[in-house]
């Protein structure tokens, strides 16, 4: 894809945005930072500090769309319903005790659809606080790198109390494990690894030769997260994290599959109706079925000059959302995984001064 401004976008506009990115890297919280826009016929990249145009860059949780788009291919081609029950794909023996709400066994009756929408109640094995006091974030901010799979996934996750019963009214929690399911699901239906799945389903079709799973811990093609004022070198986790936050892209990679996902080119655009029933998760981001709403609240945009978005976002800063409103779509990473808001107020600005 060729990246270009178009002749009724000036080259005010084009230096404004770039200014923009240059001023999100302050070299105290931000280090790098690069963004892509595409609205209509229009499409601008821009990239400062340690990041440069088209680098490769991981692109965290906003990896769950590609999980969700692949869940949704196959719900339209018949090879599965959401409201299957996961016991329906996993082994009882990997789900016994892995959701006891008030004395009650709820394991084997989760949905899909609640797994999407992180309405199955499940703690969140990353964030959430083990038994040890400590979440396996902090445990990776401190420097301490490991592998993890499937089944260490559900052993801290039964260590942990879930917040609700499944399908409560109302109710979302956020949960990495909810995603982890999903993909030895996508796999179990397919009879192919995750990282093929998004191989066939996503990255061909779409021509998306910059995008891949990390696997390989001596990979160093991605640039290197920040943790507050240095790299984090944690090779191991992100080879752990899968289908809910080990791919790594490019912005021209990312606008491609984020106009796809929304345009009907994965999954039947209809489905884009039911999957925005929205409930609260962290503000201002509420959680639908399988994507997220950013919605800034009225105190904070009385004029309502920012549009809402749906799409995802990660926890190393990256994001790839789109306006309907605005008919926008807005990808990129401000790579650091203290100040992840970041990535939101620099959203916000180019948005603004591109609409």
């Amino acid at each position: 894809m060729q990246l270009h401004q178009t002749s009724g976008q000036s080259e005010t506009c084009k230096n404004d945005l770039q200014q923009i990115l240059n001023k999100t890297v302050d070299q105290k919280k931000i280090f790098g930072s690069t963004f892509a826009i595409k609205k209509d016929s229009f499409v601008w990249e821009g990239a400062a500090g340690n990041i440069g145009l088209n680098q490769a860059y991981f692109i965290a949780s906003t990896t769950k769309l590609f999980t969700t788009a692949i869940l949704l291919k196959f719900s339209s081609e018949g090879k599965l319903s959401l409201e299957d029950k996961i016991s329906k794909y996993l082994d009882s023996t990997l789900l016994k005790d892995l959701h006891v709400y008030k004395g009650k066994e709820y394991s084997f009756d989760i949905t899909l659809r609640q797994l999407l929408a992180h309405t199955s109640g499940l703690p969140d094995y990353f964030q959430d606080k083990g038994p040890n006091g400590k979440s396996l974030e902090h445990e990776l901010k401190e420097g301490k790198d490991q592998f993890w799979g499937l089944e260490e996934v559900l052993v801290r996750t039964k260590n942990m109390k879930p917040l609700f019963a499944p399908g409560t009214k109302g109710k979302a929690h956020y949960s990495d494990a909810n995603f982890q399911l999903l993909g030895k699901i996508i796999e179990i239906i397919s009879g192919k690894s995750y990282a093929e799945n998004c191989e066939e389903h996503i990255l061909k079709p779409l021509g998306l030769t910059n995008t891949y799973l990390y696997t390989d811990p001596i990979d160093s093609k991605p640039k290197a997260l920040y943790y507050e004022t240095a790299p984090l070198n944690i090779p191991k986790a992100m080879c752990s994290f899968g289908a809910d936050g080990g791919m790594v892209s490019t912005n021209q990679d990312m606008l491609l599959f984020i106009e796809a996902f929304f345009t009907g080119k994965i999954f039947p655009k209809e489905y884009l109706n039911w999957m925005q029933e929205w409930n609260k998760i962290f503000f201002p981001m509420q959680s639908g079925v399988g994507l997220h709403l950013f919605k800034l609240p009225w105190i904070f945009n009385p004029t309502g000059a920012v549009p809402m978005f749906i799409g995802h976002s990660g926890l190393s800063g990256a994001l790839a959302y789109y306006s309907p409103k605005e008919n926008m779509f807005i990808v990129g990473t401000v790579n650091q995984i203290a100040n992840p808001d970041m990535s939101f107020k620099t959203m916000i600005k180019l948005v603004s001064k591109a609409k």
